[in-house]
């Protein structure tokens, strides 16, 4: 994806964007920016997104194994509104949209997933 726009929507290049934080040189600031970027890590997929989906999931709350295998092709990203510690967005794929009000957890001082209202 080096070159290209990230699929979080922000217009930057994935390299600068998401990549380092996928990659683990750096954390994400706020709780939008771990959403974006677990979003970008779902279209990325593999072992890379998997890996960080689940780094990024706070371990009250995830699953045990998870595997992106056989996620659908997602198509873009619409943020809705955001505070310090929530997100609520719609995210589209090829099977139709996502609607979720997500909650995030500040731990030792990274952003986490803690769970979230699917609608």
């Amino acid at each position: 994806m080096i070159g290209q726009p990230c699929p979080c929507g922000t217009g930057e290049v994935y390299d600068a964007c998401c990549g380092p934080l996928h990659r683990g040189a750096r954390q994400a600031a706020s709780a939008l920016e771990l959403m974006r970027s677990r979003y970008a890590a779902y279209v990325v997929g593999g072992r890379v997104g998997a890996d960080y989906v689940f780094r990024t999931w706070h371990p009250r709350t995830r699953p045990d194994d998870l595997s992106l295998d056989h996620a659908p092709a997602w198509r873009g990203l619409t943020i809705h509104g955001y505070g310090e510690d929530w997100v609520e967005f719609t995210a589209h794929h090829a099977d139709g949209d996502l609607h979720e009000r997500s909650r995030f957890l500040r731990r030792a001082g990274r952003w986490l997933y803690l769970d979230g209202e699917v609608s």
